[in-house]
């Protein structure tokens, strides 16, 4: 499986020491990623960036931009033994949750029966997919000067 989650809260303030230990209490820009492919029992892969106020602009435009806050999954194919796709989005005060199967290629999209919206969800996918493997890649291998 291949999950990432970005949490931004505007209201954190980053030297208040009495909310610390809260758990809910999360740093602003913080990107999550975990990538588990079992192949040859390999090991999960985890890593985690904190991103600058810019980046995390960026990220909330393309989810904007896409329009996925207008979708419905219910015309989506469901789940199956090949496998899910979960996207889960909280943009200020709209939260949605879409669940589909995993799909392969734009044939599968044509094929159902909402193509634009799953074509929607499936973009967006690919374009949060690059975003985050971008990210990672630049992070981890970028060596200071």
């Amino acid at each position: 499986f291949l999950e990432f989650e970005f949490r931004h809260n505007k209201n954190n303030k980053k030297n208040n020491k009495k909310d610390s230990h809260n758990k809910n209490d999360r740093p602003d820009g913080r990107l999550r990623y975990a990538n588990n492919s079992n192949y040859k029992n390999d090991v999960m892969i985890r890593k985690e960036v904190h991103l600058t106020p810019a980046v995390m602009r960026e990220l909330r435009k393309t989810i904007e931009d896409s329009e996925i806050l207008k979708e419905d999954d219910n015309h989506w194919p469901a789940p199956d033994r090949v496998g899910r796709q979960e996207l889960e989005v909280v943009c200020g005060k709209e939260h949605i949750s879409f669940t589909t199967s995993k799909i392969g290629s734009l044939a599968v999209v044509q094929a159902s029966k909402d193509p634009e919206g799953l074509r929607v969800f499936y973009y967006l996918v690919q374009d949060l997919k690059c975003f985050v493997f971008s990210l990672i890649g630049l992070h981890f291998r970028i060596k200071p000067v």
